[in-house]
């Protein structure tokens, strides 16, 4: 059911209408669902339980964030060093400086572009928690075409692909 809350009420935005009596969780629909939540950890349960993906992953919770970084929303930010030379009379050594980018092509190109300096580029991966409801449908959806292309085909995929209906 979806319902939009106004000044004077709501308005039923679906098929379904509340019944007077029954209690609802109320969940705002722009924000990513606990239905979604839920289904998309027991994707990635099934998934890192079956063995069939191409990731180099030790554990679960890395295996988690390279889905997010190459099925989901990816970064939300990056982290470089930039190395600063000495400015005279202010001493004599390079000088390393942690910077923010919220684009990596907001990393100078000088660093962006040396093989050395790549090493010293983190990206900050995007939290499940903040990504909306429309990025973790398509996370999802990424998630089961790539489990049915690896050939995950599992009793537990099934179910829960049927307990997701249409409604991913």
């Amino acid at each position: 059911m979806k319902i939009l809350i106004t000044e004077t009420g709501y308005l039923v935005e679906s098929k379904d209408s509340p019944v007077i009596g029954h209690r609802y969780n109320l969940e705002d629909a722009v924000e990513g669902t606990a239905a979604q939540n839920k289904a998309f950890h027991a994707l990635l349960q099934e998934y890192y339980k079956s063995g069939m993906y191409s990731y180099n992953s030790d554990n679960f919770a890395d295996f988690k964030n390279q889905i997010k970084r190459h099925l989901g929303a990816g970064f939300e930010a990056y982290i470089y060093v930039e190395i600063l030379k000495p400015v005279m009379g202010l001493g004599s050594l390079d000088r390393p400086v942690i910077r923010d980018a919220k684009k990596f092509e907001d990393i100078p190109e000088a660093i962006r572009k040396d093989e050395n300096m790549k090493e010293l580029i983190r990206g900050r991966l995007k939290s499940w928690s903040d990504y909306t409801k429309k990025e973790r449908k398509n996370t999802i959806d990424n998630l089961i075409a790539e489990m049915t292309t690896a050939g995950v085909n599992s009793k537990k995929f099934n179910e829960i692909l049927e307990g997701m209906g249409n409604d991913s």
